[in-house]
């Protein structure tokens, strides 16, 4: 079990990147509600297509040049695709919180634009958890320790804890 400041060190190491992620997030949030509000005469789930794809490239553009800019840079047409393809399950995840409320509880776009968006938002934060996992973990890279260490302790939630285990050699106390 890892010590409590092997832990807070790890915490504190992450800081930065969850504060980036999430600037960059509350941003396309915004932007995501706006397009989905303007384009919801179309109907609400082609709405939410449409303002995920939008989004999703500014996304990435912001995330690779500022949340991610200190991770090894791979070939752009893998980071992009790997990016677009977790922001498809992302994309999945939000609009089908929108489904639910629309054909599972009745909302219609002409008298529910409010619950639409409520149900919008808790749709994207159970999308944004797994995209900020997916992102760390599997399209943007960090560099590796020391050979290939890092790139093995990265592709596992358990190997990455082991890891800080493992660099605190004091006993807990």
């Amino acid at each position: 079990m890892p010590s409590a400041r092997a832990l807070t060190e790890h915490l504190r190491r992450l800081a930065p990147e969850v504060l980036a992620f999430g600037v960059i997030g509350a941003g396309n949030t915004l932007l995501y509600i706006a397009i989905t509000w303007v384009a919801l005469p179309i109907g609400a789930v082609k709405a939410s297509v449409i303002a995920t794809v939008v989004t999703t490239t500014l996304a990435y553009i912001a995330n690779r040049y500022w949340t991610y800019r200190n991770h090894s840079r791979t070939a752009l047409r893998r980071e992009y695709t790997l990016f677009f393809g977790f922001n498809l399950v992302g994309m999945v995840i939000q609009s089908g919180s929108i489904a639910i409320g629309k054909y599972g509880f009745g909302l219609t776009e002409q008298h529910d634009e409010v619950a639409f968006i409520a149900v919008t938002l808790i749709g994207i934060v159970i999308a944004t958890v797994f995209r900020f996992w997916a992102y760390r973990t599997f399209v943007f890279l960090k560099p590796p320790v020391d050979g290939h260490e890092g790139d093995l302790a990265d592709l596992d939630a358990v190997a990455g804890l082991a890891e800080i285990s493992a660099e605190d050699p004091q006993p807990s106390r």
